[in-house]
């Protein structure tokens, strides 16, 4: 099977990518807690620079936003001057980067917060499942609702995250509303139950999520701004699907479709679990949106190649397999066989063993 479609140049708005290949966000949680990013990151990502676009894993936008231990932020100086050598590497190499903006909602835990403060969310149901906290994965703390009158602080943490982002070096961000995060927290009817201008009606639940993206355009630039949905996947905390998510996300679509904005991003199904469910129309979403459109969740060399050469996405996303293969790009075009899948026990926090000493097909 031909890849020269997966690996013809591209443009995302005003993001011009060398291949279809994008490196999916992932949470490795190697910074420190204050939110500055580790060191080694330069050169984890830079090895990583021969996908298209890289996402970087998802970044706090506050410190309230925060639901991980040794997660990265970008609100602070020391944390902005951290990402710079990061942006370098990869631009170095030619790569093009974004930094996905990150604000965890319910799924959090009083010892990450501020004084021990209560996480926040659209309303105060509790996640359930676990977060990683500085003593290991422990269950996440109740949320108190956020009052009407705090959501524009959140809407200027975004622009102030974005701004720190474009100033860190990065081509664009990517705006997280998926996985059932804070702006997901507020799509879904099933975890927002509030009964003013963002509660509601699929028009009200959808309003946060679009005055974030509005607000980050006006601040960067709409063709530097992406978004990410998950309309089917409860990957965090205790999190049932929206009662209509084809019309809920459509109308979401529709509405950030008229921002003129990059690309969506969208997990095709549910995290880790089977991609494109019959139950849900993914290319629906994608006329509705009317952008470029990146697609993400189990895909394979054939069947990304069949999704870019058919026209059905503009680039296709990979996660985990960039975690063991930092050429996986390359590994793709060339149809080389892949390393096996990194242990578990290295996604998460700790040094350089299983983060930056995977070797490329070339080198081994």
């Amino acid at each position: 099977m031909t890849t020269e479609a997966l690996f013809n140049p591209g443009r995302l708005g005003a993001i011009e990518v060398a291949n279809r290949v994008a490196m999916a966000p992932l949470t490795r949680a190697r910074g420190d807690m204050d939110g500055i990013q580790t060191p080694l990151a330069v050169e984890y990502y830079g090895k990583r620079a021969s996908a298209g676009l890289i996402i970087s894993e998802a970044t706090n936008i506050s410190r309230q936003g925060r639901g991980y231990a040794f997660t990265p932020g970008i609100y602070t100086d020391a944390q902005v001057e951290a990402w710079k050598p990061v942006a370098k590497a990869v631009h170095a190499r030619g790569g093009k980067m974004v930094l996905q903006l990150w604000h965890v909602g319910r799924f959090s835990h009083v010892s990450l917060q501020e004084n021990g403060a209560a996480p926040v969310a659209p309303s105060a149901i509790e996640a359930g499942d676990m977060v990683f906290t500085e003593h290991g994965f422990e269950p996440p703390s109740k949320p108190r609702e956020l009052e009407t009158g705090e959501i524009d602080g959140i809407i200027a943490d975004y622009v102030r995250a974005a701004r720190n982002a474009r100033t860190a070096g990065f081509d664009g961000v990517e705006i997280h509303a998926a996985n059932c995060y804070l702006l997901e927290q507020f799509i879904r009817d099933s975890t927002n139950h509030r009964t003013d201008r963002y509660g509601g009606a699929i028009e009200n639940r959808t309003r946060l999520p679009f005055e974030v993206c509005e607000a980050v355009a006006g601040a960067i630039g709409a063709d530097r701004v992406g978004i990410r949905l998950s309309p089917v996947t409860h990957s965090v905390g205790v999190t049932p699907f929206d009662s209509e998510p084809q019309k809920t996300y459509g109308f979401l679509a529709e509405r950030l479709g008229t921002l003129k904005l990059a690309y969506l991003h969208c997990i095709e199904g549910q995290t880790r679990g089977a991609n494109m469910p019959e139950s849900f129309d993914f290319q629906a979403l994608r006329r509705s949106f009317g952008g470029a459109y990146i697609a993400n969740n189990g895909f394979t060399r054939e069947i990304a190649v069949d999704a870019i050469r058919s026209g059905r996405a503009d680039m296709v996303a990979f996660g985990r397999p960039f975690i063991s293969n930092p050429d996986l790009a390359e590994r793709l075009r060339q149809d080389q066989p892949l390393a096996p899948e990194a242990a578990k026990e290295f996604f998460y926090g700790g040094g350089s063993r299983g983060y930056t000493d995977w070797p490329t097909f070339a080198s081994r």
